[in-house]
């Protein structure tokens, strides 16, 4: 492709892009089945999160993303620069991130996991945002890979949406932040896109190091540069670190020159392919008129960050880097972007598998792990986590975002109903909480997909989630996939994650707890989807005047046990059979009951 031999800074370059991670080379093609369209989406797939419009002149930004690898070599870490990464994701299109969601999986309640709990609130109490929802799961299939996936939602004028491609020749590149060392070099091939196994431990180096209280100044002082009409740009030095950062920003026709010799350090004598691909954490790139510059390093200075203009834009098309004059690399960025080989993954059908049985760990209280995290911070959040879907209102007024992470079902093998069944229950926990879903980002955790079995598995799950988006009439607006998840050979069973945005009309008037005299119903739907879809519709509309909604995701008596709990009252109930298809635990004042309208709508109880 280049017409030449590659020189080993190239070579470099060309193993991090081509990565899976930053590639997507086994699953792009599949990805084009999810719709991405809509009348709100400001941004879809493609940026470094997906944006939609909620009306009023504000935005939403949204994105799940994975820290797996990472985070089972090293997992407080691992865990907590997956948070950092995925903040600055939504700082890159211009927004300030006010919620952050995490999906665990893990083979038990033991060491690994409790350490990747504290990254995680390590890294979001630090940098002061709430940490509002998302799911802790435990199953022996995850004991060698675990997942942790991180969800960040944001917020931004409708108006001001940032892209992270380089514009108009001439201006400068500017890197801020922290300074560049050797930690993390590799983490998108050497870990995120390879199997685990024998001598995981050896990577550990390539697990990102992370400063909160550095991506907090970060945070800060994009949102600054932005809120000044100070950049024309914003990308984040995540996944192979400037080198994704500088091609990303090089792609659709622009150039960009950079001296690398430039870049501040924290460490000596470091090769300038080691500069270009480290994943040292809390860096980003700007793209500053000559004019502005002034402005953007006193906004730097006042923050006390790193920072250097390391070159500027061109018309050639090409990612061009240089180290005390000497060119180390030149590179079509398109090469490395849109040109990325593209695989069509082979297919093998696998027979029908029944879903595992369900660690007892599941049912026990997980308050533990997430009063770990702060809930309250930026003063927005009226529904906290634990039970569904978590709200933040949308100051100042009384509207409200209504959020959710949720994989499939425990033990669920069949990788369709593993897909459907995320988007649905993420859809109907926003539901539960009073909002109306709007749409979704999601984060496909699989194994080698070069093995045609997990590449079937990745297509049915995937179709799984466009089939059941398309019946809730939502997009997919962003995520992530994360693939290689095996350890010795042994993948982990399918398992995409979705999260969910919802609208809330008025924060004052969703379920809350259910109260003394309320009567106590269960409203079921039927296994088809369309029913299901019904079921999710009728909940956000009637969220007014339900005192409570509970999925029922485990069973009835599961349902009830948890909304016990979570009102802190008690109640009696009659217990139905579990339902075959999807059902919902309702609490309403009794005069209340006759005008539901919901057809398959039984009375099993009252609150004492």
């Amino acid at each position: 492709m280049l017409g030449r031999e590659p020189n080993h800074f190239e070579l470099a370059v060309f193993s991090l892009l081509w990565s899976e991670h930053c590639g997507y080379k086994h699953s792009a093609p599949l990805l084009r089945r999810l719709p991405s369209a809509g009348e709100r989406v400001l941004q879809g797939p493609g940026e470094n999160a997906g944006v939609i419009d909620i009306g009023d002149g504000v935005a939403v930004a949204f994105k799940v993303e994975s820290h797996n690898h990472p985070s089972a070599v090293e997992p407080f870490q691992g865990a907590a620069t997956g948070v950092g990464g995925i903040l600055r994701d939504i700082v890159a299109m211009g927004a300030r991130p006010i919620a952050i969601l995490d999906g665990l999986r893990f083979g038990a309640p033991d060491w690994a996991f409790r350490r990747a709990v504290a990254g995680i609130a390590h890294y979001g109490n630090c940098t002061g945002v709430a940490t509002v929802g998302g799911e802790a799961v435990f199953d022996e299939a995850y004991e060698h890979n675990c997942l942790v996936n991180a969800m960040c939602v944001g917020l931004l004028p409708s108006s001001r949406l940032l892209a992270a491609r380089a514009r108009g020749e001439g201006n400068l590149i500017v890197l801020y932040g922290a300074t560049t060392g050797r930690d993390g070099i590799g983490g998108a091939s050497v870990l995120a896109s390879q199997e685990l196994g024998e001598g995981a431990d050896e990577k550990r180096p390539s697990v990102q190091v992370g400063d909160p209280f550095t991506g907090k100044k970060l945070i800060e002082s994009s949102l600054e540069l932005v809120e000044g009409g100070l950049v024309a740009s914003l990308q984040d030095c995540g996944a192979a670190g400037l080198a994704s950062a500088l091609a990303e920003m090089a792609r659709d026709g622009a150039g960009v020159d950079v001296s690398l010799d430039l870049v501040p350090l924290r460490e000596d004598a470091m090769e300038p392919w080691e500069i270009m691909i480290s994943e040292s954490q809390e860096r980003m790139v700007a793209v500053v008129k000559p004019e502005r510059l002034a402005e953007v390093e006193s906004v730097l200075d006042k923050w006390e960050l790193h920072h250097a203009v390391l070159g500027s834009v061109t018309d050639t098309g090409e990612l061009r880097c240089f180290f005390h004059g000497d060119l180390e690399g030149a590179i079509p960025a398109s090469l490395l972007t849109d040109e990325c080989p593209r695989y069509e993954v082979e297919q093998e059908p696998q027979p029908a598998r029944a879903r595992t049985a369900v660690a007892a760990a599941n049912h026990e209280n997980k308050a533990w792990i997430y009063e770990q995290y702060d809930q309250l911070v930026q003063s927005r959040t009226v529904r906290r986590p634990g039970l569904d879907g978590a709200v933040l209102r949308l100051l100042p007024s009384c509207r409200g975002l209504a959020v959710s992470l949720d994989g499939p079902r425990v033990g669920e093998l069949d990788p369709f109903s593993a897909g459907a069944g995320a988007v649905l229950g993420a859809a109907m926990n926003v539901a539960c909480a009073g909002g109306e879903p709007l749409a979704l980002t999601d984060c496909l955790n699989f194994g080698n997909p070069e093995k045609p079995e997990i590449g079937w598995e990745l297509a049915q799950a995937i179709e799984g989630i466009a089939q059941a988006a398309e019946a809730l009439g939502i997009p997919v607006v962003s995520g992530n996939v994360s693939l290689y998840n095996e350890t010795d050979g042994r993948a982990i069973p399918p398992t995409p994650v979705v999260g969910c945005v919802g609208l809330v009309a008025d924060v004052r008037e969703i379920p809350s707890r259910w109260r003394s005299g309320d009567s106590i119903l269960l409203a079921e739907a039927g296994e088809s989807l369309g029913e299901q879809i019904a079921l999710i519709e009728f909940l956000w509309r009637s969220a007014p005047v339900l005192s409570l909604a509970h999925d029922v995701s485990d069973g009835v008596e599961r349902a009830i046990t948890e909304a016990a709990a979570w009102s802190s009252a008690e109640a009696e109930v009659a217990l139905p059979a579990d339902p075959a298809g999807a059902a919902v635990v309702l609490a309403v004042s009794p005069d209340q009951v006759p005008g539901l309208g919901w057809e398959r709508l039984v009375v099993i109880g009252r609150v004492i």
